[in-house]
């Protein structure tokens, strides 16, 4: 019975000892001028969801403001940096700040996702971020 009590007692410990060397998540905000539609919004949706395994569960959540053209990224910093963030923007085909796309990823999203100067984004009197009812 105390061999019992020692080793449940011993589990709790190392239990609490491995969650207390997690680190905590963290937030980072990363601008892309060429994510402004929800068509944009759709393909980064679906490419962080089949990355997210691929960063070792990296990331823990996003939020995309599609007015601001902006992406706040909630990650484990132990799993993964914002520098590593922005280059799977940029594979997914969408520049991260400074950093512009992987041009064969660019070349895959839909047009309304494209830069300003490449004819992309919202047009006027034509708002895209918010998905038509049809």
């Amino acid at each position: 019975m105390k061999k019992m009590l020692l080793l449940m007692t011993l589990c709790i410990a190392l239990g609490k000892l491995t969650n207390a060397q997690q680190a905590k998540p963290e937030w980072v905000t990363i601008k892309s001028n060429n994510l402004k539609c929800w068509e944009c919004k759709e393909a980064l949706d679906k490419y962080l969801l089949k990355e997210k395994g691929i960063i070792e569960g990296g990331l823990v959540q996003w939020k995309i403001n599609l007015l601001q053209g902006e992406i706040k990224i909630q990650y484990l910093p132990n799993y993964t940096d914002p520098d590593a963030l922005k280059v799977t923007l940029n594979n997914a085909g969408f520049d991260a700040d400074d950093t512009k796309a992987v041009e064969d990823a660019y070349k895959r999203l839909p047009p309304s996702c494209k830069r300003a100067e490449d004819g992309g984004g919202p047009q006027p009197r034509k708002p895209c971020h918010v998905k038509p009812y049809n």
